[in-house]
Formats: C-alpha cells, structure tokens, sequence
C-alpha cells in the first residue's frame, strides 16, 4: 500500500534516526553493530619488569592484575607473582599511563620469612593504592599469613605491613569498595592442611572478609560456597554499588586428580569429567550469598597444582546489570575461550559463546582468557592463542571485542609481536609448565592495556618468564552503552507507536470524509 505523502512525510525522519522498523525501535542496536569498530596495537610490545632485558635474570615472573586510578587515569599499577629462582612477588607502578613502569621494593613484615607471594593491588575510590600479599614459611612454603600495605603516592612508597589473615589462605584476591574508600574486601581459599602439591582433605571454603578502616581491622570471615561443594578452587571477586558484590569460582566436582594431586605434579590426560563454574553473589557487602551455576559442563584440557589453579574472569557492567564470565574449556574437542552473560545481575545466564575466531576442531589451544568492559559497554577478552603452531606450542595473546553485549565478537587483533613457547615456566622438569594463574586487562571507551606473561626471552632450562604489555586503540567510537541503548530503544517503540496512531486515525478520518478515496495498491 502506497502511502499518503503526508504520512510519509511525518515518519520518514523517524526512519532516518533508525527509530522505526516494525514497530520496535531495535534498528538503534542494529546500527550500532554496523559501525566499522575495528582496533590496533600501538607502539608494539614493551616489557613491564626490571629485569626483562638481563639475561642474568632468570625471575619467572606470571599472574597479573593491572588497576588505574580513579582519580588520576595516568596512574596504574601491576602487581604479579614470581615462581623461580625463589619465591617472591613484584609491584610496578607507572604515573604516565603506562608508558614506563618502576618497580617498588615490597617490605618484609617483623618476625616473618622474606618469601612474599602472590599479590594482589587494588586502587580506593578516593586513589589510595593498596596491596595484598602472602608470606610463605618452611620448607614447604606453606602460607603463613596475609598482610596488607598501602601507598597515598600511587605505588612509590609504601606503609608497614598491617596483617589481615592467618596460616593456609590460599587464591587471595583483593577488591575496594567504589563507594566507600577505606573499604576492601578479601576472598580465598581457607585450607585446614596441606600436602606435597594437594589438599588431602576436600571441604576447603572460600571465605570473605571485609575491612572499614584501610585494613588495619577485619571482619568475620564468611563462608561463600554452598558447603555441599567440596572442592572449590579460584575465587573471583568483584564489588558494585549498594552493597552489591559477586564471586565467581571453579568447583571441581570430584576431581581427585588435581584437588588431592593424585597427579604427583606430572603431566599427563586431564580429569576426565566435567567442573562447574558457580557464581555467588551478594547484597549486603558479603554478610550473606546466593548461587547460580553458570555451567555444569566445563571440560577441562589440562592438569594443574591445586594450590595455583587457573582463574576463571568475571566483569559486571552495572550501568545495564550485565554480568560476564570467561573461562576455557575443551567441549569442542580443542580448548576454546567462552563467555556467558547475564542481564539480571547473575542470576541467570545465556549459553556459552565462543570468543575464539578459529575453525572448528582445529586441534590448538585457546586459554586462560580474562574479560573486562569498557564504560560504554564494548566487552574486550584477552587470552593466550596458539593458532599459527600446528605443534600447538607456541603461544600468541588475542584481543577479542564485542559491541553487542557478548553475543558476537569482532576478529581477534593480535598483541605480542613475537610467538612465545608455553612449555617455558616453572613445573616444565615435569609435563605441567605454568604461565600463572591470570592475565591482566583495563578497557577504556577508546582503548584497552592488555598485559601478560611472556616467555621470549627464557628457555625451559631458565623459566624466565617476563611482563609484557600491548596497547589497542580503537578507531572508532564505541557503541552506545547497553542502558543507552534500551532507552533509545524503547524511544524508537514509542515514537513507531504514535506514528502507527496517527496513520490509522488518518486513514479512519480520509475514510469518513464525504468523496474520500481510498488508498489504492500500487
């Protein structure tokens, strides 16, 4: 039916602002993933740790987390772990948005063993820099206690250390309170006892614990798992607005392979059956949790020491409720990196989608991804890549992108601009070479700082293992945020709306109007 150009008139400027088709008003986010949005390293590769470019320095540098300040963008900090030749940890901070790194010697607390370990930084919402860490003890390098220093210059200087927990808190991870400045936040895995690369006994929880004075005091621990799951391991932890906050674990089932270390610390097949990733969560600071299983069907690739397991990632975009979990696993035969999304918060969840851009079964290995999201919504999955080695050795990072909440993904860009050899870190002597537990990622609406654990310049002998990190510029500007994009979306179904209104009352009125005709096909 031809229209009446007056009709047409009114709604071809709702066409033109991609307001009206069928009657929805959803062409606004289709438009939005037609916009060219691609991205590009810039400045190449630059090594973050001192000691990269001395090949005397054998230091096997791996886990990383990156943070920025909230006051001051240029100010970031990396903290990562150090397996080899000692045990130890690490602090770089940069005041120039991470154009040159320094590195801040971390203090000794009185009365404990100079064996620092697995750090975890944090920035407050008013820009003070905190730092949890672990201090190892023994032979056995058994966690003795978790303490915490703090930092008003960005990571420069540091205060004494302020301990937080006791012996055997293992996976510590660290997060602030974007509201309330001097309130943190601890997760881990409290053990009972240990053995040679295992927990003999199941039934280690998760806790959480939170402090209100910059951790000089902590609360009660609280335990975050559901006590029927017996062998959890990985606890992610992010905190929102209002109280809100969320935990994000591996549980094991019954793998006895790797949580009881029936391994022996060799390599070897991978427990044959399936692990569940759970994520809790919270509206009361943590004092209380529910539980969703995000997917009971994880089939994990490889062994692993339970004490250093591998992390899943987890990012909440609370400005849309969005939440997004990444994790690898091997149900397609290969190992692939995946996303579920939830628009409720959590509580529910999407199926999977893979990341990866690779064929199907093409038999290489994609790992260990971490996820993060951009102000405007844009979703960025860093992970390690051995597409271009038909060995399936050498590793590549990808940066994968999506503008359409996670649903689809954008080809991957490639950051290190030099293959590195994943057989190349501690546990290499026996099948299970490890490249730590996590990546690090920071997504801005216009880039994204991707930092990583890079073997380049190390050999199986040495397991030196160095920081790295790439930066992506985006050439276009983002898509409108997912909250945007309901809004203007429910605006495009209100003005179709009216238009359809308006058309029917004017077809209604020419109809009634004496020698009115009507329309006719054409």
């Amino acid at each position: 039916m031809r229209l009446p150009s007056s009709v047409g008139a009114l709604i071809a400027p709702l066409c033109a602002a991609g307001l009206v088709v069928a009657g929805t008003g959803a062409v606004v986010t289709a438009r939005a993933a037609d916009v060219p949005f691609t991205g590009r390293v810039v400045g190449g590769n630059h090594a973050v740790n001192e000691g990269a470019t001395d090949p005397l320095d054998i230091s096997a540098h791996n886990s990383v987390t990156v943070v920025q300040s909230p006051v001051d963008p240029d100010q970031l900090a990396i903290s990562n772990r150090i397996d080899s030749p000692q045990f130890s940890c690490a602090l770089h901070v940069s005041d120039d948005g991470g154009s040159t790194w320094d590195q801040t010697p971390l203090p000794v607390p009185k009365g404990e063993e100079p064996k620092c370990y697995a750090p975890e930084v944090a920035f407050s919402a008013d820009g003070k820099l905190y730092l949890a860490f672990v201090t190892l003890k023994g032979i056995g390098n058994v966690p003795n206690a978790v303490w915490i220093v703090s930092s008003d210059d960005g990571g420069t200087t540091l205060s004494k250390p302020l301990q937080a927990l006791g012996q055997l808190a293992f996976q510590v991870r660290l997060r602030t309170d974007p509201e309330q400045a001097d309130r943190l936040y601890l997760t881990w895995l409290q053990a009972q006892e240990t053995a040679t690369l295992a927990f003999p006994t199941p039934g280690n929880p998760i806790r959480w614990a939170s402090s209100d004075d910059g951790g000089a005091s902590w609360s009660r621990p609280v335990t975050v798992n559901d006590p029927g799951r017996v062998r959890v391991v990985a606890p992610t932890p992010e905190v929102g607005t209002d109280g809100r906050a969320w935990a994000l674990y591996l549980d094991l089932q019954e793998d006895r392979l790797d949580y009881e270390g029936a391994h022996g610390g060799l390599g070897g097949p991978p427990y044959p059956d399936h692990w569940s990733l759970v994520l809790a969560r919270s509206t009361d600071a943590g004092a209380t949790w529910d539980e969703t299983i995000v997917d009971d069907r994880i089939v994990p690739t490889e062994r692993f020491v339970v004490f250093i397991p591998p992390f899943p990632s987890l990012a909440v975009d609370e400005s849309s409720d969005r939440v997004y979990v990444s994790f690898h696993d091997g149900l397609q035969g290969d190992a692939d990196v995946w996303l579920w999304a939830s628009d409720d918060g959590g509580r529910t969840f999407s199926e999977r989608v893979r990341v990866n851009d690779t064929v199907l079964g093409d038999d290489t290995t994609q790992y260990l991804p971490q996820v993060q999201t951009a102000p405007d919504g844009r979703v960025d999955v860093l992970y390690y890549d051995r597409r271009n080695d038909p060995r399936d050795l050498l590793n590549e990072t990808s940066l994968q992108t999506s503008i359409d909440g996670g649903s689809s993904f954008s080809g991957r860009i490639v950051l290190s601009d030099h293959s590195f050899d994943s057989r190349v870190g501690v546990g290499s002597e026996r099948g299970m070479p490890t490249l730590g537990s996590r990546l690090g990622l920071l997504s801005t609406n216009t880039d994204a700082l991707s930092v990583w654990t890079d073997t380049r310049r190390g050999t199986e002998a040495s397991s030196k293992q160095d920081i790295v990190r790439a930066l992506v510029v985006f050439s276009q500007r983002p898509p409108l945020s997912a909250s945007v994009r309901t809004a203007f979306s429910w605006g495009g179904a209100v003005l179709a709306g009216a238009g359809l209104l308006f058309l029917g009352r004017w077809l209604w009125r020419t109809k009634r109007r004496p020698g009115a005709t009507t329309p006719q096909q054409g």
